[in-house]
This record gives C-alpha cells, structure tokens and sequence, in this order.
C-alpha cells in the first residue's frame, strides 16, 4: 500500500491510494482512514482484482447476503465514504467488478484481493460527519445533524 497526500489547503486534504497484489482493498482503506484521521471523505478508485466479496443488504432480514467473486475481475467502478462511527472512522465502499464475459457484478465491498493494482483519490472535507444507529434497518447510517467543523 502506497499513500501520497496530493493536495492540502484549507482543511480539505486529496490522497493518492495504490495497492499492489496481493493487498486487501477494504482493509487498506480502513487503515488509511485510521492513520489520517479521516470523518468526512469520498473516495473512487478503479483497478483489478483475483477475487472479491461483495455484499447485498436483505432488508427483511436486516443482513447482508454475501456474494463470493473467485476469478480475476476488471473494478469497473468503486466509490464510497468515510465518515465517524463513535471516534472512529468507517468506512463505507460499493463496487461492480467485471468479468472476463462481461458480466458485471456489484453491492456493498466486503473484501478485494488486488491484482495487479487498485488505484484510488480520496479527498477529506474539513467537516466530520458522523453515523448514527439506524433502528428500522440496523445499520449505522450517515446523519447530517450531526455534521460538525
């Protein structure tokens, strides 16, 4: 994992992410939101992976039904954001991954095993948002009444 700050003026910063193989894409950018302190960041990024674990919610259920990718996938699009559960950051990533017939599959990233790389920009607003327990779905969600500076 190689990280490069390319831009910081006035509370906003703009990383460079680059995982090489064999690095965990959803692990990397936890560790990079924990290490930079990050509350209120998007982030998108483009790449290949040699597997994946992507993620339907099942709203009846209030889980997550996950779905195992095991063969190399082009990552057609990632994006996601970072926001502050507690103290701590989490984040929050969706992928579609395609396939070598051109199938794509997507859903909420649990895990991304990079091959050859993953390339992402994530860009920090000097805002925190934060998460708030959700109890109709379960899940903890972002709310904007919480927004501080």
């Amino acid at each position: 994992m190689k990280v490069t700050l390319l831009h910081e003026h006035g509370g906003m910063r703009t990383f460079a992410l680059v995982l090489a193989t064999g690095d965990e894409a959803a692990s990397a950018l936890q560790t990079l939101a924990s290490e930079q302190r990050l509350s209120a960041s998007h982030f998108t990024g483009i790449g290949a992976l040699s597997r994946a674990v992507v993620a339907y919610f099942d709203w009846p259920s209030r889980k997550y039904k996950h779905i195992h990718i095991d063969e190399q996938v082009e990552v057609l699009s990632l994006a996601g954001d970072i926001a502050l559960d507690g103290d701590r950051p989490k984040v929050h990533a969706h992928i579609v991954v395609g396939k070598a017939d051109g199938t794509a599959h997507g859903g909420h990233m649990i895990e991304g095993r990079v091959r050859p790389t993953l390339e992402l920009v994530v860009t920090e607003a000097p805002a925190h948002l934060r998460r708030r327990f959700d109890p109709e779905s379960g899940l903890a969600l972002i709310d904007p009444a919480l927004t501080s500076r």
